[in-house]
């Protein structure tokens, strides 16, 4: 069920897309405490990160993703 807010509606990200997202998530996490040496995430934390937040945030934004 999509929360409505005028013509704006959210709804829940598919369950790959939020996958997805989770596993960036981790990656830059695990990249920046653990010091783990995962290619190209391990030099871009911060933008792993936001990749993730903005796979996220399309999920929930728009419909049928």
């Amino acid at each position: 069920m999509a929360y409505r807010r005028g013509s704006f509606a959210l709804t829940a990200p598919s369950v790959p897309l939020f996958a997805v997202a989770v596993v960036l998530a981790v990656l830059a996490l695990l990249a920046h405490y653990g010091g783990a040496d995962i290619p190209w995430v391990a030099d871009h934390t911060f933008d792993t990160l936001t990749l993730a937040f903005v796979v996220m945030t399309v999920g929930v934004v728009a419909r049928g993703v």
